[in-house]
């Protein structure tokens, strides 16, 4: 965003103001995308608080001639969130529940059985993406949950560009695949 580059100086000037409003302006995004890595929303509160108190305390650290603030921010969720997986194995966790969390807008006139077909694809398809290996799962939320370019995910998952774009590919068969497997009448081909 164009105004974090001011907010950054402000802040990096001792100004608290700015720090609260960078800290208010990037909450939701970094605890979206942790709630997408990690499934759980205690342990995604939990995570984008703790990137955002590190971000502000180590500001002298970023370098904008490296990468937007957005991406430096995405990076350090990226890594506490493997860092929390690591320490501890989390259960699967429904798309339902992110919809609830404010994932994604519903259809504003949807009819019951609408509803109840969405939900289950939505549950199936977020079950899919979670059985996916680590490095597969996080390239599909960095790019479809967080709207990352491939970019963008080279520099947070700190890997070539190409090697983003063949995650992503990658992910495809294994989501096909884990879908496939579901009743034919309760999944459509294109939600993949």
């Amino acid at each position: 965003m164009e105004n974090d580059t001011l907010l950054i100086e402000q802040w990096q000037a001792g100004d608290q103001r700015a720090a609260a409003e960078l800290y208010n302006r990037h909450r939701d995004r970094v605890f979206r995308l942790a709630y997408g890595l990690l499934g759980q929303p205690a342990d995604a509160e939990e995570v984008a608080q703790d990137v955002l108190l590190y971000a502000l305390a180590n500001i002298h650290r970023y370098d904008p001639a490296r990468a937007r603030f957005t991406t430096w921010l995405h990076t350090i969720a990226v890594s506490r969130c493997r860092d929390r997986q690591r320490r501890k194995r989390l259960p699967h966790l429904p798309l339902l529940a992110w919809l609830k969390g404010g994932g994604d807008a519903p259809d504003p006139t949807p009819t019951p059985e609408h509803e109840a077909a969405a939900r289950e694809q939505h549950s199936q398809l977020w079950q899919a993406v979670q059985a996916l290996p680590p490095t597969l799962r996080e390239a599909v939320v960095l790019r479809f949950w967080a709207g990352h370019t491939f970019k963008e995910m080279a520099d947070i998952l700190q890997c070539p560009v190409a090697t983003a774009q063949s995650r992503v590919r990658l992910a495809y068969p294994r989501l096909r695949a884990t879908l496939a497997s579901r009743p034919a009448d309760s999944w459509s081909e294109e939600a993949v």
